[in-house]
């Protein structure tokens, strides 16, 4: 079984995060969905989610793609996605260049394969905020 995992904050839920959801599902069997805690989220962004993690999760678990949803205290935790079996990732594009070392370890140290998928221009809940 092809077992993709993907991951996000989910905030503001919008077509870009759909698409995304879309396209890996269209990747493998089975999707997994971490969605970030609140902590991580204001840890890396500088600012707190409008809709609380609880919120979000029960969102994303209820898109039909979606198979399951997991709580992702880590960006690109590894050790989460081996737990699951995943062997597919997948990530925007807007992480393509930039520098994060669980990001690297995956890509570099693992037999998970990512695959980076086209960001959806003009969108994102940053903007909306």
């Amino acid at each position: 079984m092809n077992i993709v995992y993907t991951s996000g904050t989910f905030d503001l839920f919008h077509f870009g995060h759909l698409n995304i959801l879309r396209k890996s599902k269209a990747l493998g069997d089975y999707m997994i969905v971490g969605v970030s805690t609140d902590e991580l989220v204001a840890s890396y962004k500088r600012s707190s989610p409008v809709i609380q993690y609880e919120d979000r999760a029960e969102i994303i678990r209820h898109i039909t793609c979606v198979d399951q949803v997991v709580k992702q205290k880590a960006l690109f935790d590894y050790r989460l996605m081996q737990k699951f079996g995943v062997n597919k990732m997948t990530i925007g594009s807007d992480w393509k260049d930039k520098d994060n070392n669980n990001l690297s370890h995956i890509i570099n140290k693992t037999d998970i394969e990512v695959v980076f998928l086209p960001y959806t221009q003009d969108v994102s809940s940053t903007h909306i905020k």
